[in-house]
């Protein structure tokens, strides 16, 4: 089984934060690794960075996302590019802690096919970003913990790590926004497939736009909450 680490980072308009994070993830992650920096358009501005810099790492690739625009996209053409093996989603905005990877990986060795990053266990922690977006995150992910028994504590997070197989065989409906991670996690639970977690401290981005749409997203997080909240059992898809 290939053990190399892929980066799966969609990326839009960061280039004040793109710098920071290459450099993270050569303090933090030890090799072998790949990166896929997935875009939208030529005219991003973390493009023309994301290519200087990987004119001396031959590890990080840019790759161009032609399934339509948004996150969603992003992510399933970054799962499109990537080889067998743990692939790791990664926001492109320092949000996420790249100190717990070693142990996510731990995990994937030991059997895991999706890791999450939670920010609600003991030793978690959310800081900064949208009151309601923190409380409906919180309350969807222990909600569907304690009366479904999802195995994790944080439905929502996208820092996760899938076995890259395992994404191909399960599919993904998502074209919108970031309730990919839940769409993904949820399939995985009614699968039967062996889901972990480790604590992660998450931080608000301290420069860049979001582009987190709460309202306009809010109907699909919905459809897949409710699907997982049927319990670990074979189903069809949601409506």
């Amino acid at each position: 089984m290939n053990r190399t680490l892929q980066l799966i980072v969609p990326v839009y308009n960061e280039h004040k934060n793109f710098p920071r994070l290459v450099e993270q993830i050569e303090q933090q992650l030890t090799p072998p690794l790949r990166m896929l920096v997935v875009y939208d358009f030529d005219e991003d501005t973390t493009v023309p960075v994301a290519r200087d810099l990987a004119a001396t790492r031959p590890w990080l690739k840019l790759v161009r996302n032609d399934l339509g625009r948004g996150p969603a996209n992003a992510i399933r053409a970054g799962f499109a590019a990537a080889d067998p093996g743990p692939a790791l989603v990664v926001m492109a905005d320092l949000s996420d802690d790249l100190a717990v990877v070693p142990a996510m990986l731990e995990r994937y060795a030991a059997g895991s096919r999706v890791v999450c990053a939670s920010r609600y266990v003991k030793g978690g922690r959310q800081i900064g970003g949208p009151l309601l977006k923190r409380m409906l995150s919180r309350t969807a992910g222990l909600s569907l913990h304690w009366l479904a028994g999802f195995p994790v504590h944080d439905a929502t997070n996208n820092f996760r790590l899938y076995d890259v197989d395992l994404v191909r065989d399960l599919g993904i409906d998502s074209e919108h926004g970031f309730e990919i991670a839940l769409e993904l996690t949820a399939k995985a639970f009614r699968r039967g497939v062996v889901i972990t977690e480790v604590p992660t401290i998450w931080r608000d981005r301290d420069a860049g736009e979001s582009r987190f749409r709460l309202l306009k997203w809010l109907p699909h997080y919905l459809r897949w909450y409710w699907y997982a909240l049927r319990g670990p059992r074979q189903a069809q898809l949601p409506e």
